[in-house]
């Protein structure tokens, strides 16, 4: 959520940000219409109230010298029942003051290019190489297949398409990179959370998933709970209405989900294997930052999520993606994409978001300087990393002529053999 007095000083700024987003900014007048009749009742409020003040200690006064204050009782009796129906008024229109403001996506960095979509997303960097037998590699839904680690037939039967079941080594494998993704968060200073897989809406609207993806999200509709999209929903919550000590900063919290995702909106696109699906894996990471050394966090988790990708040896470029790719909720964004050799194309397995002060408002995570006022922290989070896409370009990139994965080196410890087939 925007700060009003943002909105209020710098209005042009704000909506030219949104503009590049893609939207619509004229909800911005609204919302200062609606906060100018706020304040007007507010200083209504207060004036009757100190009238109201007044009126009482001269009734006090009065009935002190047992002089006759009937008149000024039903005075005050009659400004009693006016700023009770000022005060209806304010609270009646900061609810809507709130609920448009919610509507309303965050301002993108000014070091976010302009762009309306993934073609002026800007590769900043790219690690590794083609192997000579790309070409010739199989894609990673054959091998699975194959070699019998995973069972896409009978998790369409057990739930619906989107829905895979590992096997096997298949899934002692994708167990593996989950504990491996965990350890080398815990390494780099992130306190391990387990959180619940399902949020209620105040939560989903506190990271900005309500009002903005409700259609993405799977709902438990007898008991209004949805189950988490990402992890990043639970996690950010955990703080939320909480005020942290500066000296404390930064948080830095991991946590393993499966995530659900309806993917409305996603038919056409390829589904083929683990390239779009319903439930999967995933460690995420989320930061509580001093607003000032946010950008710091923002580069810092980049290389975390990027040196899993390096150890892995899996080849990965970086976009820095412009205004129209960013979510409703980020300020700015790195995508890392991993090469599929088999497929012979990019897959994204790592989104990594700075939201400066949009979710910290909503969710009224505060910290407190040291003899100061408190402040909305910046929140941060990323992939680290989403496992189906992971895992495709782990098996095609390690496959042998043979039809056989070789399993990197650094999982061996993880997942006891050393190659599939």
């Amino acid at each position: 959520m925007l700060d009003l007095k943002t909105i209020r000083e710098h209005t042009e700024s704000v909506k030219e940000g949104i503009r590049s987003k893609g939207e619509d900014p004229a909800r911005i007048d609204e919302i200062l219409t609606l906060d100018e009749k706020r304040r007007q009742l507010v200083q209504h409020s207060e004036s009757l109230k100190s009238r109201k003040n007044t009126v009482s200690a001269d009734v006090a006064a009065l009935k002190a010298k047992k002089e006759d204050a009937t008149a000024l009782i039903e005075d005050m009796r009659a400004v009693a029942d006016e700023i009770k129906t000022i005060d209806t008024e304010l609270a009646r229109t900061e609810e809507m003051l709130r609920a448009v403001l919610l509507t309303i996506p965050n301002i993108p960095h000014p070091s976010v290019p302009i762009g309306r979509g993934p073609a002026e997303n800007k590769v900043i960097a790219e690690w590794g190489d083609d192997t000579p037998t790309d070409s010739a590699l199989r894609p990673h839904w054959e091998l699975m297949e194959k070699l019998k680690i995973i069972d896409f037939a009978r998790g369409t039967k057990i739930t619906g398409a989107g829905f895979p079941v590992y096997v096997g080594k298949g899934a002692r494998l994708e167990r593996a990179l989950i504990n491996f993704f965990l350890d080398e968060a815990g390494r780099r200073g992130y306190t391990e959370l387990l959180p619940p897989l399902m949020v209620n809406a105040a939560s989903a609207t506190g990271t900005g998933q309500l009002p903005d993806k409700e259609d993405q999200m799977y709902v438990v509709t007898r008991d209004e709970f949805y189950l988490v999209p990402t992890a990043e929903v639970p996690v950010t919550n955990f703080l939320r209405d909480e005020i942290i000590r500066e000296k404390d900063l930064p948080v830095k919290f991991c946590a393993y989900t499966p995530c659900f995702r309806r993917e409305a909106g996603s038919y056409g696109k390829d589904v083929r294997g683990l390239n779009r699906v319903h439930q999967f894996n995933k460690v995420e990471l989320v930061r509580l930052v001093h607003p000032r050394h946010s950008y710091d966090d923002l580069e810092e988790m980049r290389g975390d999520a990027e040196s899993l990708l390096r150890t892995l040896g899996l080849r990965y470029r970086v976009l820095l993606m412009c205004t129209g790719d960013l979510g409703f909720t980020q300020a700015k964004k790195y995508d890392l994409e991993v090469w599929s050799p088999g497929q012979q194309k990019w897959l994204e397995v790592s989104s990594i978001s700075n939201f400066e002060s949009f979710q910290a408002r909503r969710l009224n995570i505060r910290f407190r300087p040291e003899g100061g006022k408190t402040e909305m922290v910046h929140t941060l989070n990323g992939s680290a990393l989403a496992l189906p896409r992971v895992m495709a370009a782990l098996l095609e990139r390690n496959q042998t002529p043979e039809g056989k994965v070789v399993v990197p080196a650094p999982l061996h410890r993880y997942t006891g053999f050393e190659i599939i087939g």
